[in-house]
């Protein structure tokens, strides 16, 4: 359970109708398998106990008597086992039958849930209050809907119970208890097999997730119900905000993975509707914290699709967003002219054709689109000549403009040496291309469109009032993994072979800003070399900021994405890295220009993640000082 990973399962084992005693067996064989697994809570099917094809068998005495002996015996068997299960039954309560969820855990009988959508079958609907059950034996409990089953370890694991056509609802239970504050839902399902019973769940369960940012976990009956009408497919599955993790459609079928309630209850805090609501029942349940072993596939490049054959449609999307944020905002200034500094690397490689496709949107000549390479000291004839021939194959009108001479006239006006490459010799060249793009934009009637991305905004490797700025930036809102994927998706579908291969080289290219003299013609300032590796960044990026990590919580999933590509001094030292310049650059994010989000999330100050300009990164650095120490690295 540390960091928040709770193991979770979906259970559909093969019983027989109305035979309690032999599900019970089956419900214990699987109880079994789930500890061996280290499974915590654990779902089974609505009416596990008897089968959901009863029919009219359900009100007989004789059923329902067998359900609770059986159910008894299970309860038994789960002594010592610190696991919250939910099996279903028909429980009567004086003349009423209800359709109940059992939950139990450590040989307690914690609490039962009725079923509230009940039309065309024989339960009753529960009122709003609850009623004692007693099912012989000293096992007693309440039998309330809308209650709630709060771990008494894990404070953001809170469980609540749907079952059956509860799900089908237009508001179904899930919507009120997760409010409620109710982080994960199990879903006792009791739908037949059909064509389409699949597909159908698996919309269901991403759209119900996703929008209650909770974990469901959801187990259909198996093969054993009657097939007088239907036939079950014992359809299991767990799904977390949107996502499936596990699934599972075959013969006593088990579906483990780890939901992550810790990172639940941190995309909530951004919304101020959870936890509001009231009247559930709260039962505890839970004995003690446990490691929690992953299983679940944690990637190396959580901001792209999950399934390569997603990627080059979200690429185009990703590319239309851009486009159109250029095209509203050139329309509405009422300019005609993109112009964009090139320096053959992979940002404004992206930015020169994302103008290209904007100013032919807008029915414009593609020499609108004005290519500057303003080539100094650190520019090496690789970077300059893919800048060049990128520009000129998308038909843009390209300036050569050495900058040389007027960094040197201005290192002599203000007594800097030509000799000394200090942060100074670097950023005068950065703020005399942003100065000469902006009077150049201002001479055409255009707009300097600037190529910095996300990534290099969040640690700051800009130069500020220099490639910091701009008047509009479509790359603000792009890492820049997502940043190359874009390039190498309009690599591999142009058909200008000349173009494609241009586009290789510069994925092909370290990244650099070329501000330092090169020798041999060679690129010899690589960015990752001093801020580490932008695919380690984007993943603290999505991790830490978006999904609300902290750097210890961090450190663990990059251990699992990354496998051996960096040992844990390596990440330990990026993660330094990050965390100190996450808040030492703040001040160049915090007046930043215009520029479109593509997935939710941006630097902004406007409406983007922000922080103060003089924060202290103490308690972060501290984290990992601490994880240094218990890894025997200090």
């Amino acid at each position: 359970m540390k960091h928040g990973f709770i193991k979770v399962a979906a259970a559909s084992p093969v019983i027989r109708v109305a035979d309690p005693d032999y599900n019970a067996d089956r419900i214990i064989e699987s109880i079994k398998a789930a500890q061996e697994k280290g499974v915590k809570v654990l779902v089974f099917p609505e009416l596990t106990l008897t089968g959901c094809t009863c029919y009219d068998l359900v009100m007989h005495r004789t059923l329902l008597d067998g359900a609770k002996k059986a159910l008894i015996r299970v309860i038994k068997a789960t002594e010592g086992v610190d696991m919250l299960i939910f099996v279903g039954l028909p429980y009567r309560d004086g003349s009423r039958l209800f359709s109940v969820a059992a939950a139990i855990c450590s040989g307690r009988l914690v609490g039962m849930v009725p079923r509230t959508e009940v039309a065309g079958t024989h339960f009753a609907a529960p009122d709003s209050s609850f009623c004692h059950a007693s099912l012989g034996e000293g096992y007693e409990t309440s039998v309330a809907p809308d209650t709630l089953f709060t771990s008494s370890c894990v404070p953001e694991l809170t469980v609540a119970v749907e079952l059956g056509a509860d799900m089908d609802a237009v508001t179904p239970p899930s919507v009120h208890l997760a409010l409620a504050g109710a982080t994960v839902i199990a879903r006792m399902a009791s739908f037949p097999m059909t064509v389409s019973s699949r597909a159908d769940a698996e919309l269901s369960e991403k759209y119900q997730s996703r929008r209650l940012i909770a974990g469901m976990v959801m187990a259909s009956p198996n093969k054993g119900e009657s097939t007088t009408d239907n036939v079950f497919s014992g359809l299991c599955m767990v799904t977390e905000n949107g996502v499936i993790l596990a699934e599972e459609e075959s013969e006593n079928g088990l579906a483990v993975t780890e939901l992550d309630v810790n990172m639940l209850t941190n995309l909530r805090l951004r919304q101020s509707t959870f936890g509001k609501a009231s009247g559930s029942l709260t039962a505890s349940w839970g004995e003690g914290l446990e490691e929690t072993t992953l299983t679940r596939y944690f990637t190396k490049n959580p901001h792209l699709p999950a399934k390569a054959a997603d990627v080059p449609a979200y690429c185009e999307r990703l590319i239309d967003i851009q486009v159109s944020g250029l095209v509203k905002r050139m329309q509405y200034a009422g300019l005609d002219h993109c112009v964009v500094g090139i320096s053959g690397g992979v940002d404004s490689t992206l930015c020169v054709m994302i103008c290209a496709r904007a100013i032919k949107r807008m029915g414009l000549p593609s020499t609108n689109v004005v290519a500057c390479t303003m080539p100094c000291f650190g520019t090496t004839s690789r970077t300059k000549s893919n800048a060049i021939v990128v520009a000129e194959q998308i038909g843009a009108q390209v300036r050569v403009i050495d900058i040389g001479e007027s960094v040197n006239k201005h290192f002599d006006d203000i007594g800097h040496a030509r000799d000394d490459y200090s942060i100074a010799f670097e950023n005068a060249q950065a703020r005399e291309r942003t100065q000469i793009l902006m009077d150049i934009a201002n001479e055409v009637n255009g707009l300097d469109v600037g190529t910095e991305d996300l990534s290099e905004f969040i640690d700051g490797w800009c130069t500020y009032n220099g490639d910091h700025t701009s008047m509009y930036d479509v790359n603000m809102g792009v890492t820049k993994t997502q940043v190359r994927a874009a390039v190498k998706h309009i690599a591999q579908n142009t058909d200008d072979k000349v173009l494609a291969d241009a586009l290789w080289d510069v994925l092909d290219c370290p990244v650099t800003p070329e501000l330092l003299p090169v020798t041999n013609d060679t690129i010899e300032q690589k960015s990752e070399e001093n801020v580490g590796s932008y695919s380690l960044q984007d993943f603290f990026t999505h991790k830490m900021l978006i999904c609300g990590f902290t750097p210890k919580k961090t450190f663990r999933l990059a251990k699992i994405a990354y496998g051996d590509e960096f040992d844990d001094e390596e990440l330990i030292k990026w993660l330094k890295s990050y965390c100190r310049r996450l808040f030492s650059q703040q001040f160049k994010r915090s007046c930043l220009m215009d520029g479109p989000a593509v997935e939710g999330f941006s630097v902004s100050p406007r409406n983007g993640f922000l922080i103060p300009s003089d924060g202290m990164d103490t308690l972060y650095i501290a984290e990992l000082e601490d994880l240094e120490h218990e890894l025997g690295l200090r």
